[in-house]
């Protein structure tokens, strides 16, 4: 009886059929694409879109393994985009070869023994100190200390801008901007973390999207590290450009790259996901209480889920802007950085990987087409409105029909959440004997 059950459980494993029905009607989709906007234009949509699937699995981690909803992916697509350019655009001469570097290091010194200080005061209570006493020492020192170190920066960055320009970069291959990217995005998140896991869900949403707009205004204010609004390009790619192999082939090469990254990504997860801690995570997000009477360490498991997403966001951030070639911190917006990115994970089905990277993909084809296809609708309809009833064509076409997307992507969202809550590609919890 119980070999029965179990064959009939492991027979639809033997093939797919709904995944590759989806996959299949995907790969007709491109081809369509293909046929209609050309090779080069529909090669640079399916490198984006490559990109945003690993922002896509960072997210999915997140939010379909441990039931966390992070609203501030923007922020860490922009750190990885910082780091992108930091490493890769060549150096500054005019700052290195001033006495501006020592100048910034000094400062910077002085920030880290503002924080020791401030670190040291909040463990004055170890010493005999009353509590609130103590609190009171540390809030008004971080208060003093932070007026004063942010004067002294104030000072230096200026001079920064009046000579150099800006700090300038490291001129390090590209891919060592996306392994940092990566880095500084775990980095920021595991203190954003410890900070804010312990908040209930729609909580830890509010606080995520705040970080990001903090994130995003530091490099847009900060003209001294990252020349602000005035953006910095081309940044180089980590493959054969456009000027070596033209535009299709050097394209090509950098989807054959992001190709790589997400099938290394993907094949890491799922060995995860199998694995006895990818039970526990689940175990987890299903019941927390269960899970923390077995004496399983939710707070630390939480925070590595946390991390591990972010990284990933920030590895996608970093190719995106490479590829893009500019880095501009205010081309990062919450509805093309965060929402889309959410758009796929929920189409593709939370916790599925194989589920985001479609939904990743069939998502941002929609999220560009629907543009080109909104504007020929428009024609037509001008076409017929002039021609029939002898009406006067709108003057702004273009940018309704750019508007458009707004629409699309809202209609997906409000369609897959009636028709197909868990995602077209459900996730598979496996059943263990």
């Amino acid at each position: 009886m119980t070999t029965s059950k179990t064959t009939d459980r492991t027979a639809p494993r033997r093939l797919p059929l709904r995944e590759l029905i989806l996959f299949g009607a995907l790969f007709v989709a491109i081809l369509g694409v293909y046929a209609v906007m050309g090779p080069a234009y529909s090669t640079r949509m399916l490198v984006e879109a490559a990109c945003y699937a690993i922002i896509a699995l960072g997210l999915t981690i997140q939010w379909g393994y441990a039931g966390q909803f992070n609203a501030g992916v923007m922020g860490f697509v922009a750190l990885g985009g910082f780091c992108a350019m930091f490493f890769g655009i060549p150096v500054n001469e005019a700052f290195w070869d001033s006495q501006l570097p020592g100048e910034l290091g000094r400062v910077l010194l002085y920030l880290v023994g503002a924080v020791l200080l401030v670190w040291g005061a909040t463990k004055l209570d170890r010493l005999g100190v009353p509590k609130r006493l103590r609190t009171i020492i540390a809030v008004v020192l971080a208060v003093v200390l932070y007026l004063v170190v942010i004067s002294l920066l104030r000072e230096v960055t200026g001079e920064i801008r009046s000579q150099a320009g800006f700090i300038g970069g490291l001129g390090l291959p590209s891919w060592i901007g996306w392994i940092a990217g990566g880095a500084l995005a775990g980095f920021i998140g595991y203190y954003i973390g410890h900070i804010c896991l312990g908040l209930r869900s729609d909580y830890l949403a509010i606080a995520t999207l705040g970080i990001a707009e903090i994130i995003k205004a530091f490099l847009k204010n900060s003209d001294w590290l990252t020349r602000g609004t005035a953006t910095v390009s081309p940044l180089p790619w980590p493959t054969p450009g456009p000027s070596d192999l033209g535009f299709v082939l050097a394209r090509a090469v950098y989807l054959s790259l992001t190709a790589v990254v997400i099938a290394g990504i993907f094949f890491l997860l799922h060995r995860a996901y199998h694995a006895p801690w990818g039970r526990m995570i689940r175990a987890i997000r299903d019941n927390e209480v269960s899970s923390a009477a077995m004496g399983k360490d939710i707070n630390k498991r939480r925070l590595e889920i946390f991390v591990f997403g972010c990284i990933l966001m920030g590895i996608g951030g970093a190719a995106l802007t490479n590829f893009n070639s500019i880095f501009d911190p205010q081309g990062y917006l919450p509805l093309n950085h965060t929402f889309l990115v959410l758009v796929m994970v929920i189409l593709g089905g939370p916790g599925n990987n194989l589920g985001t990277i479609f939904g990743a993909v069939l998502v941002y084809i929609i999220w560009i087409m629907s543009e080109p296809l909104a504007l020929f609708l428009m024609n037509i309809a001008v076409y017929i409105g002039e021609g029939w009833f002898g009406w006067e064509p709108p003057s702004n076409i273009s940018s309704r029909a750019l508007q458009a997307r707004v629409f699309v992507i809202g209609l997906l969202i409000s369609l897959v959440l009636r028709y197909a809550p868990r995602g077209l590609m459900p996730e598979k919890v496996p059943h263990h004997h």
